[in-house]
């Protein structure tokens, strides 16, 4: 059984009050450096940044409104990082013509050298679809056509062909050409129609929010959907774990967290790997940037090698 590989949502990028630190509030382009450097010092496999264009009003207490691009925002950390993985957690690809989407993605594959994993999601925002003229009731459909679409358009062909319902190209040539041959699109979402899109469309799947418990019975249904479709491509499945603090906490770091010493941290992440989960996607709560990284340093150091 190989290792549990393991990533990061990058702090900063995103701060919905679910989720983000208190220092990220006057962090920037600087403190989003460090913690990429320490990511592909630390063997992480992958950083990720999320997407969405516009947080109305209503929602904007809770969500916030910093949502940085991932596009840009991978591309500038793809220039200051050598190994670790690009991930779009989670790119609403719906929001975008096919074409415009695979232009940028491409690009940024190309200069960052092959490092690009393309995480697709469906959205929830109805106001941030409508304001861009997108079907929101039908979000579902429209991703569908968009992976297949995106799988031709980041595929190696210069002119790539797609014909669907709702985008039609052909004779239409983009370069550059992503590094990849073909770029790796992981689908995210816990609905029972994101882990069927997971298992029939996606090389990835990114559950959003399913606890350990609950896990098995996703796999589970992940294998029996691909068994009956026929679907023989790898399928790397992931998991998001519970809040993590390597060492005992000198302050108080929430009920959830899992705290400890190295070997009781690994003991209890090796049980993703058993459940048949390849990815994990870690989390440490932390006070400033300079606690995170070496939180990142010491998992890297004293957790993972023992994953």
């Amino acid at each position: 059984m190989s290792a549990l590989a393991y990533g990061i949502q990058l702090p900063v990028q995103s701060q919905s009050t679910i989720y983000a630190e208190p220092w990220e509030a006057t962090a920037g382009p600087a403190d989003l450096v460090a913690v990429a450097r320490a990511a592909d010092r630390a063997g992480f496999d992958y950083i990720a940044s999320c997407d969405h264009v516009a947080i109305p009003r209503r929602l904007a207490s809770a969500m916030s409104t910093v949502w940085y691009d991932p596009v840009a925002t991978l591309a500038f950390l793809a220039g200051v990082t050598e190994r670790v993985r690009l991930l779009s957690h989670v790119a609403v690809v719906g929001l975008r013509h096919p074409l415009l989407t695979a232009k940028q993605y491409a690009t940024l594959d190309h200069l960052g050298g092959g490092r690009l994993i393309l995480g697709v999601g469906a959205g929830h925002v109805p106001e941030e679809f409508a304001a861009l003229g997108v079907d929101f009731e039908h979000r579902g459909a429209v991703l569908d056509e968009s992976i297949d679409a995106l799988r031709a358009a980041l595929g190696p062909e210069e002119f790539p062909e797609h014909h669907g319902k709702l985008h039609d190209f052909e004779g239409l040539g983009q370069q550059p050409r992503p590094a990849q041959e073909q770029v790796p699109i992981w689908v995210g979402g816990s609905s029972p129609a994101a882990v069927r899109r997971a298992a029939l469309k996606g090389d990835g799947w990114l559950p959003q929010g399913d606890p350990r418990d609950r896990l098995p019975e996703q796999i589970a249904r992940l294998r029996r959907l691909r068994e009956e479709a026929g679907v023989e491509r790898p399928l790397t499945i992931g998991a998001i774990t519970e809040p993590l603090y390597v060492g005992t906490p000198a302050w108080e770091v929430g009920r959830r967290t899992l705290t400890g010493p190295p070997d009781a941290l690994a003991e209890s992440l090796r049980a993703y790997r058993a459940m048949g989960v390849h990815q994990i996607q870690v989390r440490f709560r932390c006070r400033s940037r300079t606690e995170l990284t070496d939180q990142m340093a010491a998992f890297g150091a004293e957790v993972a090698t023992h994953l």
